[in-house]
């Protein structure tokens, strides 16, 4: 069994990450999930968190927003509306996405209420866990 998959990581402004990984945490909407190789395939969508990737060098970790992850035996593949680097972020690059989610839930319709308040609230949690 291989020990190492395919990891990459895109956003609409560019490609973060692309290299191979033993490990890889995701903030699945229903939860934390960690993807090894071998990994039944699985699409899910993202909450406002981390992802972690351990590789051979250590852990690089990137702060992601929406969108989805795509897991499979040999490759993760992670598409966000927002990534940045998790060493680089700072709660002032994610300072329009908390503007944007904060007017979306107070103008949802009653039937996406609900879930534009759980990114927000996710997105919240999210800054307060930064330095």
């Amino acid at each position: 069994m291989a020990t190492e998959m395919q990891f990459d990581l895109v956003s609409p402004e560019r490609s973060l990450a692309s290299l191979q990984a033993t490990s890889v945490q995701i903030p699945g909407a229903d939860g934390d999930l960690t993807a090894m190789p071998g990994h039944a395939p699985l699409l899910t969508s993202l909450r406002p968190g981390v992802v972690k990737v351990q590789t051979a060098q250590g852990e690089k970790d990137f702060v992601v927003t929406r969108g989805f992850a795509e897991v499979s035996a040999e490759s993760i593949s992670v598409i966000a509306e927002f990534a940045h680097t998790g060493d680089t972020v700072t709660k002032a690059d994610l300072e329009d996405v908390l503007v944007g989610a904060r007017k979306a839930a107070q103008e949802a319709a009653a039937e996406e209420k609900d879930a534009a308040e759980k990114f927000l609230s996710d997105l919240e949690a999210l800054l307060d866990s930064m330095v």
